[in-house]
C-alpha cells in the first residue's frame, strides 16, 4: 500500500474549511495542467459522462467556477438552467444548470476554455475561501440519498472540489493520459470520501485500495473484504462503474 494503514475509519479526520481551500488550489493546478496536455484531437474524445465530449466536459467545469465566483452567476445559471432540465432528460436541478454551463461556452476556443479555467478558478477559490462561516453552516442544501439535508459548507468547502477532481479522472481517461495521482492530495480526497462513504451505510468492510491515492480502510468487524485501486474504487461511488456487495452503495459526487 502506497498509504499508511488508517485503522477504523471513524478516526479519520474530515476535511474542514482551512485544508479544504489548500486541496483546491492544488486540484486547480492539477486540472490545469491537465488541459494543457491535451492535443487538438483529444478536444472531441468521449468521456464516460455520455452527453459530453472532453471540450464539453470542460466546459461544465469551467461554467462551473464561473458560479461558484459570483453568487449573481450562480443564480442565473439556475434559472435559466430549470428549463433545460426536461430537455436533456435530466433529474435534478442542477442537470440544466450543467448544460447551460456548456451551451454557453460552445462557441469559445479551447484556447479560451483553458484561458478562462485559470482566472475563473481563481475568482472561485477566493470566493470560497471568504464564505462568511455562519452562512456556511446554514442547512440549505437538500441533495439526494444517501447525502440528504447539509450545510452549504459541504458543498462549497469540499463538493465543488470532489466535482473537478472526478472530471479530471473522466478526462484523464478519455484522452488516455496518466492520471496525476499522489497521496497527500489525491489519498486525502479519497479517504474523505471514504469516511463520509462509510458513514452513510454503516456495514462493516475492510478496504484495501491501491495505487497512489490508496490507503487501508476498515469499518467493524468481519465484513466484505475489498481489495481494488482506489481510483477504481470512487469511480464506482461516482456510479462510472457499476459496483456488487458492499460496492453497491454510492456516494454521489
Amino acid at each position: 500500500m502506497n498509504q499508511a494503514p488508517v485503522g477504523n475509519v471513524t478516526t479519520i479526520p474530515r476535511i474542514a474549511h482551512d485544508e479544504a481551500m489548500r486541496i483546491a488550489a492544488v486540484e486547480n493546478a492539477k486540472f490545469a495542467s491537465l488541459l494543457r496536455s491535451f492535443e487538438p484531437d483529444d478536444w472531441t474524445k468521449p468521456t464516460e459522462c455520455v452527453l459530453w465530449d472532453v471540450r464539453a466536459l470542460t466546459a461544465h467545469v469551467v461554467g462551473s467556477a464561473a458560479g461558484e465566483a459570483s453568487p449573481r452567476e450562480f443564480v442565473r445559471q439556475v434559472r435559466k438552467g430549470r428549463p433545460l432540465v426536461a430537455e436533456i432528460g435530466g433529474k435534478f436541478w442542477w442537470d440544466g444548470m450543467n448544460e447551460l454551463q456548456v451551451r454557453e461556452r460552445a462557441d469559445l476556443s479551447t484556447q479560451d476554455l483553458v484561458a478562462e479555467w485559470g482566472a475563473t478558478s481563481a475568482r472561485a477559490l477566493r470566493a470560497r475561501t471568504g464564505l462568511p462561516r455562519p452562512l456556511a453552516r446554514l442547512p440549505l442544501l437538500n441533495l439526494p440519498a444517501p447525502v440528504g439535508r447539509q450545510p452549504l459548507s459541504y458543498l462549497f468547502d469540499i463538493g465543488f472540489t470532489r466535482d473537478v477532481w472526478i472530471h479530471r479522472i473522466d478526462l484523464t481517461r478519455a484522452a488516455a493520459k496518466t492520471l496525476d495521482a499522489d497521496p497527500d492530495h489525491d489519498g486525502r480526497i479519497v479517504a474523505d470520501l471514504v469516511a463520509e462513504w462509510a458513514s452513510t451505510h454503516g456495514e462493516p468492510f475492510t478496504l484495501m485500495l491501491g495505487g497512489p491515492a490508496g490507503g487501508q480502510f476498515r469499518a467493524g468487524t468481519g465484513g466484505e473484504h475489498v481489495d481494488m485501486d482506489a481510483i477504481e474504487f470512487c469511480r464506482i461511488l461516482a456510479e462510472r462503474v457499476h459496483g456488487t456487495g458492499i460496492l453497491r452503495y454510492t456516494l454521489p459526487f
